[in-house]
């Protein structure tokens, strides 16, 4: 059974930083699909970002949205991916979820609230 814990949410302001961690007990974070969604209150869930199993091409994905502002990435000795959050905007204001799928089965985190406000 994987598990899968997220951190790093907060109030930044905008322009600021934040950088949100996933991770994952009971597989490995290299082998797995980690997928950043987010959910802004009122609206729908959101792809924001992805993490392909390493040697994948291409390796990463972003949304439009967010592209050139938030990068992916994973430290394999901690078992975690990043999502390193940079110039943000009011607009990214949302509850951010880390999804990790393996072989057909997903796991999903508890979520981690953003905040961008000044």
């Amino acid at each position: 059974q994987v598990q899968v814990v997220e951190s790093g949410g907060g109030l930044a302001q905008p322009g600021g930083s934040l950088r949100l961690s996933c991770t994952i007990s009971g597989s490995t974070i290299s082998l797995t699909d980690v997928t950043w969604y987010r959910q802004a209150p009122g609206k729908g869930r959101e792809l924001v970002a992805r993490l392909y199993p390493i040697d994948s091409s291409p390796l990463m994905y972003y949304d439009t949205s967010v592209k050139g502002r938030f990068t992916v990435s994973r430290d394999s000795a901690k078992n975690t991916a990043y999502l390193q959050m940079n110039s943000l905007r009011s607009e990214d204001t949302a509850d951010y979820y880390c999804d990790v799928k393996e072989g057909s089965q997903n796991y999903w985190g508890q979520g981690t609230q953003v905040t961008v406000s000044s």
